[in-house]
């Protein structure tokens, strides 16, 4: 006779990311409450927060990368309530979670192209005024530097959107891509830590970060749906 321990079904321990969204929506409940009683939808907070990002992307493009950080931030802050507003009036739809979605990638690629934006708008500056070219040069601080951090901040985009695009066309394709960690959420954090230091060596390394974590992720989620089709021998 097996003791009652070998037959219990065993607890999973929620993960850190899970334990995280946890704290994260009971922190912000008192808000969900306040604007559940105000009859906001969540369809207008999804809206909310992408206008937070366009003026996020706005304050990075013309160097304010800390007001940046504290937008993002807010704009995460929309990103959650929204999901919890749609918990609460029960009006999940298909066309809010496409909403949802499809403002997030938007949102996400704004404040990359501010970013981006910036430190071009800093490298076309220079060409203008020799002598501060110069002065950055005696400092160590070559042009080519600008260059990089602008590449950067496009491959953290393409990366950002290869993370969605992965699930999203494997969901399509009616299989399950839940697999890898680095998303939205964790990808917001480390922008809004970096932001948070200004323009520097902190951002150049946050985006260098955000890039090389955005397409590990999306690699792990194509060998998950390698595994799942050919791998298994499902597909020829």
């Amino acid at each position: 006779m097996k003791a009652p321990s070998d037959t219990a079904p065993a607890l999973e321990t929620p993960s850190f990311k899970e334990r995280t969204r946890r704290i994260a929506h009971l922190a912000l409940d008192p808000i969900a409450s306040m604007l559940h009683r105000l009859h906001v939808g969540p369809d207008v907070m999804t809206v909310a927060g992408l206008l937070v990002s366009i003026t996020a992307a706005i304050a990075f493009l013309f160097g304010r990368f800390r007001l940046g950080a504290v937008l993002m931030a807010i704009g995460g802050v929309c990103d959650v309530l929204d999901g919890e507003l749609a918990r609460r009036s029960g009006t999940r739809s298909r066309f809010g979670a496409f909403l949802d979605s499809t403002l997030d990638r938007l949102s996400d690629g704004l404040v990359l192209t501010g970013i981006a934006g910036y430190y071009i708008i800093h490298l076309w500056a220079l060409v203008l005024d020799p002598p501060a070219a110069v002065a950055e040069v005696t400092h160590g601080l070559e042009p080519i530097v600008w260059v990089n951090v602008a590449l950067t901040a496009v491959l953290a985009l393409v990366g950002s959107f290869m993370v969605s695009y992965t699930r999203a066309r494997a969901e399509g394709l009616g299989l399950e891509c839940k697999v890898g960690w680095f998303e939205r959420p964790e990808r917001t954090v480390l922008l809004i830590v970096a932001a948070s230091f200004g323009v520097g060596r902190w951002m150049s390394l946050g985006l260098m970060l955000l890039a090389g974590l955005s397409f590990i992720t999306a690699a792990q989620r194509v060998a998950h749906i390698w595994k799942q089709t050919r791998g298994a021998g499902v597909d020829s």
